[in-house]
Order: C-alpha cells, then sequence, then structure tokens
C-alpha cells in the first residue's frame, strides 16, 4: 500500500500551511491569513472524505491528520491571542481552556494505556464536532479581521466553542472512566 497517498498529501500540505498562517497573522495580512486558513480547513475535509471514498487509509495518515488538526487549531488559537492590536482577538481563558482539553485527553489515554493496557480510543462524534467549531471560530475570527471591525458573531463562536470543549472534555473522561472500570 502506498504511504504518500493524496489523502496524506493533503494532510502534509494543511501541516505546511500552519507556519505561514502565523507569519501571516503576526505580520497584518489578515486576507491571506483567512484565505491559508481557509485552504488549511479544505484540506481537512477533502483528505478524510478521499481517503475513505479511494480507500487509502493509512497508518500514516491516522497519525498525521489528528496532529495536523491540533496543530492548525492551536497555532491559530495561540496566535489570535496575542495583543497584536486586532480587531477580534481570542480571550486568554479560551485559548487556554481548548488546550487545556486537548492535554486533559492526551493524559487520560496515556493513564490508560499505562494503568491497563494498549488501548487505542478514536476520536468521537463529540470530539469531530468540537474540532468543525474551532475550524469554524478560527475561520470566522480572521474573516472579520479582514474585514477589519469587531463582531458579535466572534463571541457566539468563541461561545459555542467553549460550550463543546466542556462537553467533549467531560465525555472522553467519562469515556475513559468507563474503560477503567470495566478492567
Amino acid at each position: 500500500m502506498r504511504i504518500l497517498t493524496i489523502a496524506n498529501q493533503l494532510t502534509l500540505l494543511r501541516l505546511l500551511l500552519v507556519p505561514g498562517l502565523v507569519i501571516l497573522v503576526l505580520y497584518g495580512f489578515n486576507g491571506w491569513a483567512f484565505i491559508t486558513f481557509m485552504v488549511a480547513g479544505i484540506t481537512d475535509a477533502l483528505d478524510g472524505l478521499i481517503a475513505r471514498l479511494a480507500r487509502q487509509r493509512t497508518r500514516l495518515g491516522a497519525l498525521l491528520d489528528p496532529m495536523a488538526d491540533k496543530l492548525l487549531v492551536v497555532s491559530t488559537f495561540i496566535v489570535l491571542t496575542m495583543p497584536l492590536g486586532l480587531p477580534n482577538q481570542l480571550p486568554v481563558w479560551f485559548t487556554v481552556s481548548v488546550i487545556s482539553r486537548d492535554v486533559v485527553i492526551v493524559l487520560t489515554v496515556a493513564i490508560v494505556n499505562l494503568a491497563i493496557e494498549r488501548r487505542v480510543f478514536y476520536p468521537s462524534v463529540l470530539g469531530k464536532i468540537a474540532t468543525g467549531f474551532y475550524v469554524v471560530t478560527g475561520a470566522v475570527v480572521l474573516f472579520f479581521n479582514y474585514l477589519g471591525y469587531q463582531s458579535r458573531i466572534v463571541d457566539l463562536a468563541v461561545y459555542g466553542s467553549l460550550a463543546i470543549t466542556l462537553v467533549s472534555g467531560l465525555h472522553y473522561i467519562v469515556h475513559a472512566a468507563r474503560v477503567l472500570n470495566e478492567s
């Protein structure tokens, strides 16, 4: 089986777009930052679709895709939290909450794997919804920064993302506790 499938190439492209996106935001090229983020988001949708439809699922893709998602979201949120004088800035508490959720999930999986046995935790529907909310939030913030004005839509996106962050984080913890109790 080929390792560098079209789906994996799209994932690698998403990984390569992240530093460019950060640099574009830092230097105030808000329109290009928005376009770069949208291209990265489209590659996220396409790589999974192509992997399923063309039967190009690989171990490499299973590892790279979530890493690319996390890197895109975390890098975007961190740079949009920085005091850069942007019309719309993410609150520090929000970015810390999103990153903390991911850290809790990784630690929970590590504890289960160390305490019981090697287990694979597949992304839950809530986790996928959370990622979708994060991508929409990043896109909304970048779009309104490009337009150059503050928007209440950014606030709605932030609070919607916060809600799914809390719900999906608790869901992972409950799932891991169930796995621990069954063993």
